[in-house]
């Protein structure tokens, strides 16, 4: 989900790991040469999900990567079955709508939260989400509480169980 810390923590368990690093929306602005907004705009939602699935796709393969994947990855069936069969761990950081519009809420680069009532939609979007992420993943870590090095403690804990050192990260 926007805002759970998917990119901070990602990026410090990448380290820790020593791992590559892949935050899904920044590769797509390197790609297009434009910010998720404009993808947006120019292309709708739909073609923002076609290019987010592309790129999902190509990055299963590789090994040794963290990726911090969009937050709605989990709308489309098709990444839920490449997340599911792939071979890595897919982490699902839980954060509850009241703190996601606390980290969001002056941030203007988030399409979908540009409507009338963007914490109405924070909720609608959680509450749509949060049973996908729940069905995709393989660990589920408390994402409110402490700071992103407590989560990547929480996680490293988590992958230890886990013999796969590949490891995808969503909201």
């Amino acid at each position: 989900m926007m805002g759970a810390g998917k990119t901070t923590v990602g990026r410090e368990l990448a380290r820790r790991l020593n791992l590559r690093f892949i935050d899904c929306d920044h590769e797509l602005i390197a790609r297009t040469g434009v910010s998720v907004p404009t993808i947006f705009e120019i292309e709708g939602e739909a073609g923002f999900r076609r290019r987010e699935s592309q790129l999902l796709a190509e990055l299963l393969v590789e090994q040794d990567i963290v990726i911090a994947t969009g937050g709605g990855i989990v709308l489309d069936p098709a990444n839920n079955a490449l997340l599911l069969g792939h071979e890595g761990v897919v982490i699902y950081l839980n954060t509850s709508p009241q703190i996601l519009w606390e980290r969001t809420r002056r941030d203007r680069n988030r399409p979908l939260l540009q409507v009338e009532n963007p914490r109405a939609r924070i909720e609608e979007l959680y509450h749509q989400r949060d049973p996908l992420y729940r069905a995709v993943a393989n660990i589920v870590v408390d994402g409110e509480r402490g700071s992103c090095i407590s989560m990547a403690n929480r996680i490293e804990r988590a992958l230890s169980e886990h013999a796969n050192r590949k490891t995808l990260c969503t909201p």
